[in-house]
């Protein structure tokens, strides 16, 4: 069988194309389906490359869900709290009764002081307890101007059932309270056992003058120091004398206690 006009044309290209470019060119069969095969998986890897590196939209509000859901288990984390069962049994209900004791404390906490003497609006005022003069006196609309208040110690803390008065010193019983802060009741104590020997020594060299004592006589009662003796003065010079005893009720710097203390110590 004699080959094709295709085939002889080939051959006598062939045979007139230097050795060099028949090499190149003569390509068998077999060379022609790897090179073909090399070429296919070549583009399936293009194209695997192409679609993996498309972009994709990303669902951020599915992330953020499912980030909060697992958030919603902190709920547990409280069980480190669960040490505390031993005591109550509850491992909530102790908390719950720690804060219901804390309420209750601190309803009990609150103190009632009478705040006299020169402020806005004196009388009887309620705070939270923890509170000091400084809030006692805002309470009572601030001290009146060109008051002296330097016998105050504005940052002390306040003790229930105390008298504040402005303008003149602080009461005996304030600073035997502030000495000792737990026991407001030992601090009237300590103020009784304090005045007990000054007051016999006042009751055996006999009561004093109002009208005629000096300031360092009258320093020497009970509760009295140099700043009260100076307003007792102040008001004996301003009215002429004392007429009674009970007019030192008037006089800036003694209440209704200190009045009780000194009233048989002093006469007119």
């Amino acid at each position: 069988m004699e080959p094709s006009w295709r085939a002889r044309a080939g051959l006598a290209v062939r045979e007139r194309l230097p050795l060099w470019l028949r090499l190149r060119c003569g390509l068998e069969r077999r060379s022609v389906i790897a090179l073909g095969l090399v070429l296919i998986v070549a583009a399936v890897f293009a194209a695997q490359h192409f679609w993996t590196g498309r972009t994709q939209p990303v669902r951020a509000p599915d992330v953020l869900g499912e980030a909060a859901g697992p958030g919603s288990g902190p709920g547990p984390s409280p069980s480190p709290g669960t040490p505390p069962a031993p005591d109550g049994g509850l491992p909530q209900g102790a908390p719950g009764d720690a804060t219901g004791a804390g309420s209750g404390t601190g309803a009990a906490a609150d103190v009632v002081v009478d705040v006299r003497g020169k402020v806005r609006r004196p009388g009887v005022q309620r705070l939270p307890g923890g509170s000091r003069v400084a809030d006692a006196l805002r309470e009572a609309g601030g001290v009146r101007p060109g008051t002296k208040a330097d016998g105050l110690n504005r940052a002390r803390l306040l003790i229930d059932g105390e008298q504040i008065v402005v303008g003149g010193p602080v009461p005996p019983e304030q600073g035997s309270a502030s000495a000792a802060p737990p026991g407001s009741g030992p601090g009237p104590a300590a103020g009784g056992t304090a005045a007990g020997p000054t007051g016999s020594a006042g009751a055996a060299a006999g009561p004093v003058g109002l009208n005629t004592a000096t300031a360092d006589q009258l320093d020497t009662l009970p509760g009295v120091g140099p700043v009260l003796a100076q307003h007792i003065i102040d008001y004996r010079t301003e009215h002429g004398g004392f007429r009674s005893v009970d007019e030192l009720r008037e006089v800036n710097g003694i209440g209704e206690k200190r009045f009780a203390d000194l009233q048989n110590l002093v006469r007119p």
